[in-house]
């Protein structure tokens, strides 16, 4: 009988390396898009920044699901109760409601506030 092995991680090899400043990191260049959307009349430019924008936005989202789906486990919303809201809320931010869907620099402050609230946390199960 082959013995079973468990093993979870954000891709198909079982690396257990994550980080939420790659979620980080994608929300900087949204709001970064957002700046220069805002600063340049030109259409064409206007029209890729949106597009670039939009997947960055989606990458967001997955960096954010895959430490929600992958990293975090029941014991850690033991401790945090919070992180379900939290999560929702960053997602909600990345998505077509928040920083998806507008061009507002406030949005994307509020992503940003997020993602450095899940980060504070992740560290703190990291140490522990």
């Amino acid at each position: 009988m082959l013995a079973k092995h468990v093993a979870s991680a954000h891709c198909d090899l079982p690396c257990g390396v994550y980080d939420p400043a790659q979620a980080r990191i994608e929300a900087e260049s949204v709001k970064a898009i957002m700046a220069k959307y805002a600063d340049n009349e030109d259409p064409v430019f206007r029209a890729r920044a949106l597009n670039i924008k939009e997947e960055r936005a989606e990458l967001v989202k997955h960096h954010l699901w895959v430490l929600w789906t992958d990293y975090f486990k029941p014991p850690h919303l033991e401790t945090y109760p919070q992180l379900h809201q939290l999560f929702w809320d960053a997602t909600k931010l990345a998505g077509a409601a928040g920083a998806k869907g507008t061009v507002d620099v406030g949005k994307a402050d509020d992503l940003l506030a997020k993602i450095d609230e899940i980060s504070k946390i992740f560290w703190e199960t990291k140490a522990a």
